[in-house]
């Protein structure tokens, strides 16, 4: 009876996030099925802390966005794309019971949409060149964003052994900073190399980074 209450939670956070146009009808729909899966492959703990990382996504989203709006960076609704390459990682992680690998892939994408969405509000400098470029620009970073990134990494972590995924507050700390940072900076690296030249799309980099975090979180354990 309690796992169909939480199918019924699953559907009802994808009609908000669809109302709400936080993602379109087919993101919304991916990430019900998605939720649903991990529910009864790792519980409802591990799905809290995606929720948390949706969470401050739509909270940061929302940062300047009348700002971000003029300059022509404000990205507003996200699609099934986004799910995907930002969750699939998480989800899979999930699905086999990593919660190294799990906090990894969640604190690189908390961290690479935070650093995005706040850093884009100041003049970002290219990661490989170190020369200034204008907000939005593939492979921009700045203090502000880094700084925000790293807050974003270290709430996965402090979320994550709250939530009992992991019970050394210092494991699941340390794996969200320094595997989502360092996410958040081959994200970065991939923008400028890479995505800027059309090798990859936005999609693709966000992928490879969350692959990233989630590789380095296994590792550091």
């Amino acid at each position: 009876m309690i796992l169909i209450e939480y199918v019924v939670l699953c559907i009802v956070i994808g009609l908000i996030t669809y109302l709400r146009k936080a993602l379109d009808l087919f993101g919304s729909i991916f990430m019900v099925i998605m939720a649903i899966i991990i529910i009864f492959t790792a519980g409802l703990n591990w799905l809290i802390l995606i929720l948390i990382f949706l969470v401050l996504g739509l909270l940061f989203t929302k940062y300047k966005h009348q700002y971000k709006k003029e300059i022509g960076v404000y990205e507003g609704t996200r699609t099934i794309k986004n799910v995907i390459s930002n969750g699939i990682v998480a989800f899979v992680m999930a699905a086999f019971g990593n919660y190294a690998g799990f906090i990894g892939a969640i604190a690189t994408a908390t961290a690479d949409t935070l650093a995005s969405e706040v850093g884009v509000t100041e003049q970002p400098r290219l990661i490989t060149t170190l020369k200034k470029v204008p907000p939005g620009t593939d492979g921009g970073i700045s203090v502000l964003g880094t700084a925000a990134g790293i807050i974003g990494a270290g709430i996965i972590g402090v979320s994550a052994y709250l939530l009992g995924i992991y019970p050394n507050p210092f494991v699941t700390l340390k794996i969200a900073v320094i595997a989502g940072t360092v996410g958040c900076f081959m994200d970065s690296i991939l923008g400028a190399v890479f995505e800027r030249r059309h090798y990859l799309n936005n999609e693709y980099v966000n992928l490879i980074a969350t692959i990233t975090g989630a590789s380095l979180g296994i590792i550091m354990v």
